[in-house]
């Protein structure tokens, strides 16, 4: 064993005296690794960068690889690119750590290293709990820093209060608004927690999963083949096939913490939300890892217990402050109409990461909830330029043009640019169509209501199915006194979404204008019907996601507020 270790120590050191040469005479280290790999028996390595809170790369880091499974240790410092890497590693289960005083820590897990695999894992660098020790011995941060969560928030989420306690700015339209802007920020998170095996393209995916069955088939009783198969089960969203492979990869070897996570993700994700608190509260017994609490925080909202949840989730981004951690708990907190505290925790996510187009759309649409109009369209306008590509800061953008009190600065060319961007996209056409309406005095330009209504022809072009734009021409014709077609443009609106209310009362209108009176009658009784049943379930939705009840730190001259 101990000669082992020695002859495994001695590949360390020439491989690293390799990497570290290859480093300075500008060959790609990979490469290398990759020719030492092959030369010493189908060895693997590991390499990545390690970064700070602000995505810089960090120079002369510690970065320590452990083997879980077998006492091996070795550690690098990574170079003035914030890069390390480890040749000549054998398969198996390691942890990987880096630290730099004065920047703080991270860690990463690999839960099973094949034999001769390349793995890229980067390191994020929070701050540790004596550095910030050390900060609040010394004199206050420096206010043009932001909020710091590394400290104290600047609120408590004290308790859960009835619905009945939801509070908004403007309008019942804008508070409907903000509420629907809320949900679809949590729909946004779309990352696990964890460090799962990124899946193949689809095209790839069949040899993948019938590589991991043969390789079973050749060891069913071993626990990479059984670990492996079930994470990739996992991250395809096949839980119920993923979770028996997890349970004996479990069963082999139990103190795999991938796999143990692995298998929480599986049954949280089939809707055994206590098995999978049961497995995360064992490993939180163990460790605690922003990660951990994350997941748990997760699991405490899916079982009805949101004040529980931000408090996991507020934990997570403590011990991890990470681009993911920080949006599921500002999203919580947005979710349950705490608006400055989600605008607080998305201002610091977006400084910390501010080359998020994501974390930018959510800090815009917890503004919009607190009435920030202004600085809620210009959040969002950001995002757009963060990732042109992406739908998500345009239609958010769309939704808050409509529903606040005034047009809004930025809106309309950013929207523009949507059409041109993504010209098959009905929801451009229709949202940069209603941001030209927005800004129209009386009488309305002509030129611009041209281009209005053929921005609207085209969202119904595009999608027939688009009810909101069926019925902004008919208003369009009823406005010109072009009764008949108005009247086919409501009745295509009612189509394409029964449920669209206003449809059926601006069709009622119409009728009673030419002198149908029965079906003016049963049109606006379909109108109030619509309205009851949406109205009770904007009720039901709020009873189902309670408010939290929030303690905000005392200003100068204020009371506490909630």
């Amino acid at each position: 064993m101990k000669s082992w270790i020695r002859g495994r120590k001695g590949l360390f050191i020439a491989t690293r005296l390799i990497c570290l040469t290859a480093l300075t005479i500008g060959v790609d280290p990979l490469v290398l690794g990759q020719s030492a790999a092959q030369q010493s028996g189908g060895l693997g390595s590991i390499h990545g960068v390690v970064r700070d809170v602000s995505n810089h790369p960090v120079a002369a880091a510690s970065v320590v690889l452990e083997r879980k499974d077998f006492p091996a240790r070795f550690e690098v410092s990574t170079t003035a690119e914030g890069v390390f890497f480890f040749p000549g590693i054998h398969g198996g289960s390691y942890s990987l750590s880096a630290t730099k005083p004065g920047v703080g820590s991270g860690t990463a897990r690999i839960p099973f290293l094949r034999q001769g695999e390349q793995k890229s894992i980067d390191l994020t660098l929070g701050r540790s709990e004596a550095d910030r020790s050390a900060d609040r011995s010394e004199t206050s941060p420096n206010p043009s820093e932001g909020m710091q969560l590394s400290d104290q928030p600047n609120f408590t989420v004290a308790g859960v209060t009835d619905w009945t306690a939801v509070g908004g700015h403007g309008s019942d339209s804008t508070l409907r608004t903000s509420e629907a802007l809320a949900r679809e920020t949590a729909a946004l998170q779309t990352d696990a927690p964890g460090h799962l095996t990124p899946v193949p393209s689809a095209a790839g995916r069949n040899d993948a999963e019938a590589k991991l069955r043969a390789a079973l088939a050749e060891s069913p009783h071993s626990f990479g083949p059984n670990h492996e198969l079930g994470e990739y089960y996992c991250r395809l969203g096949r839980y119920r096939e993923a979770i028996p492979l997890l349970q004996a990869s479990y069963e082999i070897e139990p103190g795999s913490y991938g796999n143990e996570f692995a298998l929480a993700l599986a049954l949280k994700g089939s809707g055994d939300l206590a098995a999978a608190r049961d497995h995360v509260q064992k490993m939180l017994a163990r460790e605690s890892n922003g990660d951990l609490h994350r997941l748990l925080g997760e699991i405490d909202e899916g079982t009805g217990d949101p004040l529980a949840a931000v408090h996991e989730e507020e934990q997570a981004v403590r011990l991890d402050p990470s681009e993911a951690n920080y949006f599921a708990w500002g999203s919580e907190l947005l979710l349950h109409r705490a608006v400055q505290p989600a605008q607080s925790v998305f201002r610091a996510g977006a400084a910390a990461y501010p080359k998020s187009a994501r974390m930018a759309t959510a800090l815009g649409a917890a503004l919009f909830a607190g009435a920030l109009y202004e600085e809620s369209a210009l959040r969002l306008c950001e995002a757009t330029e963060l990732n042109p590509s992406d739908p998500a800061p345009y239609v958010f953008l769309g939704k808050i043009a409509m529903a606040a009190p005034m047009p809004l600065a930025c809106v309309e060319p950013k929207l523009a640019r949507f059409v041109q961007e993504q010209p098959g996209n009905a929801l451009a056409s229709y949202y940069y169509a209603m941001a030209i309406l927005k800004r129209q005095g009386t009488p309305a330009n002509e030129q611009d209501m041209k281009e209005v209504e053929t921005l609207l022809n085209k969202a119904v072009t595009l999608d027939p199915r688009s009810g909101d734009a069926y019925l902004q021409l008919g208003i369009l014709r009823f406005g010109k006194n072009d009764l008949e077609q108005a009247i086919g443009f409501y009745r295509k609106a009612i189509e394409a979404d029964p449920q669209l209310g206003e449809a059926h009362y601006r069709l009622g209108v119409a009728y009673k204008k030419t002198g149908e009176q029965e079906k003016a009658k049963r049109e606006f009784q379909l109108h109030d019907d619509i309205e009851k049943r949406q109205a009770d379930l904007v009720e039901q939705q709020r009873r189902e996601v309670r408010q939290f009840l929030v303690v905000l730190q005392k200003q100068p001259g204020q009371d506490l507020a909630h």
